[in-house]
């Protein structure tokens, strides 16, 4: 029952609200243009419940790891026979290619609305928490040391940009070349200003590049403040947040493919029931973030030019812009088997990073 709670029931959850919402786009898109939606499901293979509510079929299927949405004459090669002239206006294939690609394109797009409802939404029930400007720490040797810095001082200000948390003295001394810098602390009752020269320095960046950085030598305290940010706030936040959390999934879609990061690190459901388990276990809150940050892979990764993918099938509407038409179903078939084919394999290759890991 433990294990249900904490690990199988949040992981549920989590994957259903995604695909629920991956789906609800495409859903949605293929509505407003007119196409006839037959079925709307949770899970791929075989029903295990459903109702048919008008023309759509509503389902949960047995395998919970993805979902889809069968749209009329999405496939018309595989129909049966010649649908009617009704039919044939509702068809997705009757629909010209730019409203087919916005119908494709609405399920990633929905997760990435959905991280930032999310993001937007937690910023204002939750506020922000950031890092006091306190120093817990004054490494041994350092140009902080040398200019008399303490541990407990609070900084007030740099280079004459006053400071209210712990980013922001981190975003100043790393725009530094070199130069010194006059630095404000609070110290007990009294203010003082120090001088101190960053030194360059080779660190290593989430990536695990090396790269050089200006650096002072001092350790935050570690202690954080909660900020109510209200309405306006929170959007700001969550747009911010949100584009961050893009930008890092494309980098590191990118480091991937450059071997920067080996591909060994890569997880699959396994790894992200784990997760979800540890952060269920600590507080059920903290997978709302997690959740929007996940949307954003999910969106992100469904965007990528692989066919079988959203991105490949875009890929392809966009080749039939350019030419007036579509690709020769041969060679329509041979790049979705492609595509199934690096699918397995990628889903192969991350399920066995996921037990490896259960075993180290």
């Amino acid at each position: 029952m433990h294990f249900f709670i904490y690990y199988i029931l949040p992981f549920l959850v989590v994957l259903g609200v995604l695909i629920f919402f991956h789906e609800l786009g495409h859903f949605l898109a293929a509505k407003y243009f007119g196409v006839s939606v037959l079925k709307f499901s949770l899970g791929f293979g075989p029903k295990l419940v459903g109702k048919k509510v008008g023309e759509t079929e509503y389902l949960i299927s047995v395998f919970p790891l993805g979902g889809y949405v069968k749209m009329l004459g999405e496939n018309i090669d595989d129909e049966d026979k010649p649908l009617s002239p009704e039919d044939e206006e509702k068809s997705f294939s009757n629909k010209h290619a730019v409203k087919r690609i916005v119908i494709v394109a609405a399920g990633p797009l929905f997760n990435l609305f959905l991280a930032l409802f999310i993001f937007c939404t937690f910023y204002l029930i939750a506020g922000i928490h950031v890092m006091t400007p306190e120093i817990g720490q004054v490494r041994e040797g350092s140009p902080a040391i040398t200019a008399g810095f303490l541990k407990g001082d609070i900084i007030l200000a740099v280079a004459g940009k006053k400071t209210e948390n712990w980013l922001q003295i981190k975003e100043i001394i790393q725009g530094n070349t070199g130069q010194p810098l006059d630095v404000t602390v609070k110290r007990g009752d009294d203010v003082v200003t120090l001088t101190v020269v960053p030194e360059i320095s080779v660190t290593k960046n989430i990536f695990g590049e090396e790269i050089r950085s200006p650096l002072i030598g001092i350790v935050a305290a570690g202690k954080f403040e909660k900020i109510d940010v209200g309405p306006l706030g929170a959007l700001k936040e969550g747009f911010r947040k949100t584009w961050e959390i893009i930008e890092l999934t494309c980098l590191t879609v990118v480091k991937l493919i450059q071997r920067v990061i080996p591909i060994e690190t890569v997880g699959g459901p396994i790894l992200i029931g784990q997760m979800t388990g540890q952060l269920a276990q600590e507080n059920w809150a903290y997978l709302i973030p997690f959740m929007a940050v996940i949307s954003i892979n999910l969106g992100i990764l469904n965007l990528l030019p692989v066919p079988v993918l959203d991105g490949g099938f875009i890929v392809l509407l966009l080749i039939e812009l350019v030419i007036g038409r579509p690709l020769h179903i041969k060679k329509r078939e041979f790049v979705q088997k492609m595509g199934i084919f690096l699918l397995a394999l990628l889903m192969v290759f991350v399920i066995y990073n996921d037990i490896k890991r259960l075993f180290e």
